[in-house]
Protein backbone atom coordinates (compact mmCIF):
# COMPACT_ATOMS: atom_id res chain seq x y z
CA UNK A 1 0.00 0.00 0.00
CA UNK A 2 2.92 2.13 0.52
CA UNK A 3 3.69 2.02 -3.10
CA UNK A 4 0.42 2.72 -4.27
CA UNK A 5 0.29 6.13 -1.67
CA UNK A 6 3.57 7.20 -3.34
CA UNK A 7 2.37 6.10 -7.25
CA UNK A 8 -0.84 8.46 -6.30
CA UNK A 9 1.13 11.14 -4.48
CA UNK A 10 3.83 11.11 -7.47
CA UNK A 11 0.72 11.73 -9.99
CA UNK A 12 -0.93 14.03 -7.95
CA UNK A 13 1.82 15.96 -8.22
CA UNK A 14 2.78 16.22 -11.89
CA UNK A 15 -1.22 16.89 -12.46
CA UNK A 16 -1.59 20.10 -10.48
CA UNK A 17 2.17 21.38 -11.40
CA UNK A 18 0.76 20.71 -15.20
CA UNK A 19 -2.59 22.42 -14.15
CA UNK A 20 -1.34 24.69 -12.06
CA UNK A 21 1.60 26.32 -14.80
CA UNK A 22 -1.24 26.34 -17.27
CA UNK A 23 -2.99 28.90 -14.98
CA UNK A 24 0.43 31.06 -14.55
CA UNK A 25 1.87 30.63 -17.92
CA UNK A 26 -1.82 31.94 -19.60
CA UNK A 27 -2.48 35.05 -20.34
CA UNK A 28 -5.01 37.52 -18.83
CA UNK A 29 -7.00 37.16 -22.01
CA UNK A 30 -7.31 33.41 -22.15
CA UNK A 31 -8.13 33.27 -18.67
CA UNK A 32 -10.82 35.60 -19.25
CA UNK A 33 -12.24 33.91 -21.95
CA UNK A 34 -12.25 30.73 -20.17
CA UNK A 35 -13.27 32.22 -16.96
CA UNK A 36 -17.26 32.22 -17.33
CA UNK A 37 -17.11 35.62 -14.99
CA UNK A 38 -14.58 33.85 -12.39
CA UNK A 39 -11.83 36.99 -11.71
CA UNK A 40 -8.14 36.08 -13.65
CA UNK A 41 -6.67 36.28 -10.43
CA UNK A 42 -8.68 33.72 -8.80
CA UNK A 43 -7.07 31.65 -11.05
CA UNK A 44 -2.99 32.89 -10.54
CA UNK A 45 -4.17 32.71 -6.67
CA UNK A 46 -5.06 28.26 -7.55
CA UNK A 47 -2.06 27.99 -10.00
CA UNK A 48 0.34 29.41 -7.57
CA UNK A 49 -1.83 26.78 -4.47
CA UNK A 50 -1.68 24.12 -6.96
CA UNK A 51 1.97 24.35 -7.84
CA UNK A 52 3.18 24.58 -4.34
CA UNK A 53 1.10 22.28 -3.06
CA UNK A 54 2.07 19.80 -5.69
CA UNK A 55 5.69 20.50 -4.28
CA UNK A 56 4.42 19.63 -1.20
CA UNK A 57 2.85 16.48 -1.74
CA UNK A 58 6.53 14.78 -2.63
CA UNK A 59 9.23 16.90 -1.07
CA UNK A 60 8.68 16.53 2.30
CA UNK A 61 7.75 13.01 2.66
CA UNK A 62 10.59 12.17 -0.33
CA UNK A 63 13.68 14.06 1.92
CA UNK A 64 11.68 12.94 4.82
CA UNK A 65 12.50 16.46 6.11
CA UNK A 66 9.48 18.01 7.71
CA UNK A 67 7.44 15.37 6.60
CA UNK A 68 4.45 16.49 8.37
CA UNK A 69 3.84 19.06 5.93
CA UNK A 70 2.82 16.51 3.18
CA UNK A 71 -0.56 15.59 4.88
CA UNK A 72 -1.07 19.33 5.16
CA UNK A 73 -0.53 19.90 1.24
CA UNK A 74 -2.74 17.35 0.39
CA UNK A 75 -5.81 18.72 2.71
CA UNK A 76 -5.20 22.26 1.26
CA UNK A 77 -5.00 20.80 -2.60
CA UNK A 78 -8.44 18.75 -1.73
CA UNK A 79 -9.46 22.12 -0.07
CA UNK A 80 -8.72 24.10 -3.45
CA UNK A 81 -10.48 20.92 -5.46
CA UNK A 82 -13.53 21.76 -3.44
CA UNK A 83 -13.73 24.93 -4.42
CA UNK A 84 -13.18 24.02 -8.05
CA UNK A 85 -15.80 21.74 -8.10
CA UNK A 86 -18.09 24.75 -6.49
CA UNK A 87 -16.74 27.22 -9.13
CA UNK A 88 -17.30 24.56 -11.84
CA UNK A 89 -20.55 23.98 -10.90
CA UNK A 90 -21.67 27.38 -10.60
CA UNK A 91 -20.86 28.12 -14.03
CA UNK A 92 -22.92 25.48 -15.03
CA UNK A 93 -20.12 22.89 -16.10
CA UNK A 94 -21.16 19.40 -14.30
CA UNK A 95 -19.21 17.65 -16.59
CA UNK A 96 -16.11 20.30 -16.07
CA UNK A 97 -16.11 19.56 -12.38
CA UNK A 98 -15.24 15.73 -12.40
CA UNK A 99 -11.41 16.44 -12.97
CA UNK A 100 -11.05 18.27 -9.85
CA UNK A 101 -13.42 16.64 -7.55
CA UNK A 102 -11.14 13.05 -8.94
CA UNK A 103 -7.86 15.34 -7.97
CA UNK A 104 -9.66 15.90 -4.60
CA UNK A 105 -10.60 12.59 -3.37
CA UNK A 106 -7.56 11.39 -4.59
CA UNK A 107 -5.72 14.82 -2.30
CA UNK A 108 -8.13 13.46 0.30
CA UNK A 109 -6.56 9.76 0.68
CA UNK A 110 -2.89 11.03 0.47
CA UNK A 111 -3.70 13.44 3.18
CA UNK A 112 -5.31 10.29 5.27
CA UNK A 113 -2.88 8.21 4.12
CA UNK A 114 -0.12 10.20 5.19
CA UNK A 115 -1.55 11.22 8.36
CA UNK A 116 -2.11 7.86 9.48
CA UNK A 117 -1.35 4.82 8.55
CA UNK A 118 1.74 5.38 6.18
CA UNK A 119 2.92 8.20 7.71
CA UNK A 120 6.56 8.93 6.38
CA UNK A 121 8.47 9.28 9.54
CA UNK A 122 11.37 12.28 10.05
CA UNK A 123 14.76 12.00 9.35
CA UNK A 124 16.82 10.87 12.29
CA UNK A 125 20.76 10.85 12.92
CA UNK A 126 21.79 7.93 13.61
CA UNK A 127 24.84 9.59 15.68
CA UNK A 128 24.12 12.00 18.30
CA UNK A 129 25.27 15.63 18.18
CA UNK A 130 28.03 16.98 20.37
CA UNK A 131 29.50 20.14 20.50
CA UNK A 132 33.13 20.44 18.72
CA UNK A 133 35.90 22.20 20.69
Amino acid sequence: MKTVVWVVSALLAVAFVMVGLGKLVSSGADLEAAADGIPVLLFRVAGVAEVLGAIGLVLPAATRIQPWLTPVAAAGLTSTMLCAVVANLSVGGGATALFPLVLGVLSAFVAWARRGPYAVAPRTTSEPVTARA
